[in-house]
């Protein structure tokens, strides 16, 4: 039997009965954690009472794991053993990475994993030794165990991505209550402090990757209407910029371990320009000079320019004009450069909101949503509705893509579309799950395969699949394949092993658009090539089963155009596919009224006419 809680109205639930929840912000350069007390957020701190846990993992000889800032210490004597912004190879592939300052194991298929004196180590199995010193930060400081954490990802982390992180979460023995993305943390942050409505735009730039979201915020529902950004892009990006600005300069550094000192040196440089307008810089003798901030905001603009390209995309998608945003509200490390603030106030004309620490405005955002799934939270609550990057679907007959649920669908969600065989007899259907935007599905991403088998013979066309795609909360896919007249089921969790490259997401959306008129035509001949099979063996079938009911002089007429129509649809010209096809038609449709009069005919033998009332 349940036991009820009771406490006194106005009062809050017993201490011991309360869950001890979190929000976790897994950063590229640093991550948090944050909790609800007393109703007030609270970002923990360490003790040494810094909040910010530097994302930076040492692998020891002897097995043991360094964390935090005493990894990051040891970047620079032993770089290739201390793993920093691994965010950025989450959920990716071997053959994804191009080139990396660590040492990457042998082979192009699989998940990265990174050769270190400890053995290979995956970014999962990284990422997880940050989230578990983030827990025992935690526990220490309440003195109980984590029952759950909302972890935020950037909006643009496509599934592989989003289960890496769950992964790891689970490696570090760490609940997962809900991904949530950081944009729409940001905005729960923001609108639980001020309880305002209308469009907000939150632009989130943190040291490894770049997300752009516009929400509507009304009668306490959030809702994603459109979301962009970049995968590879942030403040690492913007102080390799200035070591190649040094470069020129005439900065040397041949070895990793010189390489990890200058880009140290360039995000010390970039943080204190932020309140002045010069630096000196010694790296003797890799490097001295003067570092300005016009110097810097030169080295970066084409960076910043990316993330406003970004922003107009958004815009377009919602079919919002820059006017009607009401706030811009600013996330990441990376937007208290003065330029990035300067130039996104200038494409939205109005002054950025950055009152929340950027650092930790993602963080709060996470505890108070986990704080909520809880149940530790008031009535005064609200709905979050995130939304799907790219489109998923499967390919079809020819090669096409069909969608099902388009992007920018808000999510948790379910769809579900009929399919049916393309052959008579067909027992089995083989469902390529993809995902992109691209009518092509050899253009889009490939996700899973799976069989529906079982399928009871039947004539082409009959049998009626139905095929349901599942997106939960933290955007993780499921799909069914059922066929509704046995009953027959087939499912599968999409769960790949690695995902799309770093700036892969953003290259799709850009074909798709650049594509657009292109792939429309490809899609068409598609259409009109499968069109011209399916009626090719149809006629065909028919001939063999039939032919004693053709007339003089029709089964020349009929092969004469299947001729045509054979050669129409090798020479890739849709309209003339489309005209052989009708030339088919009419040359066949005596023989094919001639075969249903029969079949008539052969159905009512022995049979009264009453039979059929």
């Amino acid at each position: 039997m349940a036991l009820l809680q009771i406490s006194e109205p106005g009062q809050s639930p017993l201490p011991h009965s309360r869950k001890f929840v979190a929000g976790i912000d897994l950063g590229t350069t640093n991550s948090l954690i944050a909790t609800v007390r007393d109703g007030a957020v609270e970002v923990l701190a360490d003790a040494a009472g810094e909040v910010l846990l530097p994302s930076v993992v040492r692998f020891h000889a002897d097995g043991r794991v360094t964390v935090g800032r005493a990894a990051q210490a040891a970047e620079i004597e032993d770089p290739l053993n201390t793993i920093a912004s691994v965010k950025r190879l989450m959920g990716r592939g071997r053959g994804d990475v191009a080139e990396s300052p660590y040492r990457l194991a042998a082979g192009t298929e699989g998940l990265v994993r990174i050769v270190t004196a400890a053995g290979d180590k995956t970014p999962v199995e990284v990422s997880a030794h940050i989230l578990a010193a983030l827990k025992a930060r935690l526990e220490e400081t309440l003195g109980g165990p984590l029952t759950g954490a909302v972890i935020t990802v950037p909006a643009y982390f496509d599934e592989a991505q989003r289960q890496a992180t769950k992964d790891a979460a689970r490696l570090a023995g760490i609940e997962v209550l809900r991904l949530l993305n950081e944009p729409t943390a940001a905005a729960v942050a923001y609108g639980l402090d001020r309880n305002p409505e209308g469009l907000y735009c939150v632009y989130d730039l943190g040291g490894g990757t770049f997300d752009v979201s516009l929400l509507r915020l009304s009668q306490g529902v959030f809702e994603v209407l459109a979301t962009g950004g970049d995968a590879a892009l942030g403040g690492d990006d913007m102080d390799a910029a200035v070591v190649a600005l040094w470069t020129g300069r005439g900065a040397q550094a041949a070895s990793p371990e010189e390489r990890r000192r200058l880009l140290r040196l360039a995000r010390s440089a970039r943080e204190r320009l932020t309140a002045e307008t010069e630096v000196a810089i010694d790296a003797a003798p890799l490097y001295s000079g003067r570092l300005t901030r016009a110097d810097l905001d030169a080295a970066i603009d084409p960076l910043i320019e990316r993330t406003l390209a970004a922003c107009r995309r958004v815009l377009k998608d919602a079919g919002v004009r820059v006017a009607d945003v009401g706030a811009v509200v600013l996330v990441g490390g990376a937007t208290r450069t003065p330029r990035v603030r300067e130039r996104v106030g200038a494409l939205f004309r109005k002054t950025p909101l950055h009152d929340i620490d950027p650092d930790r405005v993602v963080a709060v955002g996470a505890a108070r949503q986990a704080d909520l799934l809880a149940g530790n939270a008031g009535a005064a609550d609200m709905l979050l509705l995130d939304v799907i990057p790219l489109s998923l679907g499967i390919e079809i007959m020819g090669g096409l893509t069909e969608k099902i649920i388009p992007r920018n669908s808000p999510i948790p969600a379910s769809r579900a579309q009929e399919f049916t065989t393309y052959k008579d007899g067909q027992r089995a259907l083989a469902i390529h799950v993809v995902q992109g935007e691209r009518d092509l599905a050899s253009d889009c991403r490939s996700l899973a395969r799976f069989e529906l088998r079982g399928i009871p013979p039947m004539v082409a066309g009959a049998a009626r699949i139905r095929v349901t795609f599942q997106v939960d909360a933290d955007g993780l896919l499921a799909v069914s394949a059922r066929e509704t007249v046995s009953g027959v089921e087939s499912a599968v969790t999409v769960k790949p092993s690695f995902g799309l490259s770093d700036a892969e997401i953003e290259r799709m959306l850009a074909d798709a658009m650049a594509s657009a008129e292109a792939d429309a035509a490809a899609r068409t001949l598609r259409e009109q090539q499968v069109e011209a099979d399916r009626m090719i063996e149809a006629v065909d079938a028919a001939l063999a089963a039939d032919a004693r009911l053709l007339v003089p002089g029709e089964r020349e007429a009929i092969a004469e155009r299947i001729a045509a129509l054979k050669a129409a649809r090798d020479g890739g010209d849709a309209r003339r596919i489309r005209e052989a096809i009708a030339s088919l038609d009419r040359a066949s449709a005596g023989f094919a009224a001639r075969r249903m009069d029969a079949g008539l005919e052969r159905a009512m033998k022995g049979r009264s006419v009453t039979e059929f009332r």
